[in-house]
């Protein structure tokens, strides 16, 4: 098997091998992905690969690949260090540059101060990884706008934002809200739920096609059209924005 590791801020995961193809995900900076064979061959300039944190496949451009060694692979198996803010700044020893990261971005290989990755050695004296609760950590999303795929402050869809909060408490969630609807443990009614439980709403087909976080039985924190906190009761979310409800309750999951 071969693997690599995203040596950039993030790149892009598509549905299909061209550049207009939509969006499905990113990787992180730091984060390893295995390179697969797909059905439809041998691409000149793409490449099919599955994150390994979540296991979610797509295609990202062979010209950003970077192939990772059996130390970087069993550091990134060994390691949970996430970088906290929405964005820091990594020292590249080489030349003195700057590399802007997300938040999220693996750090697994960490020595001190020093970050091996690659060929590359990085200075992250600079770089927050102290973990935050749930609920503090999805509020620095606030205002962050709707990005179908992403997965940082500059863009974030609604399963993006609850799978990187967790994954910053050490729960690896899938990609996807009917995915993630699967894990974790049922709460039953409106008036059970804790502070960090998860909701999931449906569409009229009974798919689950949306998710957010909890904050209390009547408050919720999700992405739609930007980050932001809502009304929520048996219902669904009600907007007062748009005055009506936009999502339905389907479901209630605690992960913690």
């Amino acid at each position: 098997m071969e693997y690599g590791i995203c040596t950039l801020p993030i790149i892009p995961m598509r549905a299909a091998p061209s550049e207009k193809s939509e969006m499905v995900s990113q990787l992180l900076f730091g984060e390893i992905y295995q390179l697969i064979p797909h059905t439809e061959g041998e691409q000149k300039n793409w490449v099919y690969v599955s994150a390994l944190h979540d296991g979610y496949e797509g295609w990202i451009s062979r010209n950003q690949v970077t192939l990772a060694d059996t130390v970087a692979y069993d550091s990134y198996q060994n390691s949970n260090v996430l970088t906290t803010k929405p964005v820091s700044a990594l020292v590249k020893q080489s030349d003195g540059s700057l590399i802007y990261i997300p938040f999220g971005s693996s750090l697994s290989g960490l020595n001190e101060n020093k970050l091996a990755l690659a060929t590359e050695q990085y200075d992250v004296s600079n770089v927050d990884a102290n973990k935050g609760d749930v609920l503090s950590l999805a509020q620095t999303f606030l205002n962050t706008p709707y990005l179908w795929g992403g997965r940082t402050h500059f863009g974030i869809d609604c399963s993006g934002l609850v799978q990187a909060v967790f994954r910053q408490q050490g729960i690896n969630l899938k990609r996807d809200a009917y995915l993630q609807a699967e894990e974790g443990s049922t709460v039953d009614f409106l008036a059970e739920v804790k502070p960090g439980d998860v909701a999931f709403f449906d569409n009229d087909e009974g798919r689950i096609t949306h998710v957010g976080i909890l904050m209390s039985q009547d408050k919720i924190i999700h992405s739609s059209g930007r980050v932001k906190i809502e009304h929520i009761d048996t219902q669904g979310i009600y907007s007062e924005e748009f005055k009506k409800y936009t999502h339905k309750l389907r479901i209630i999951k605690r992960f913690a």
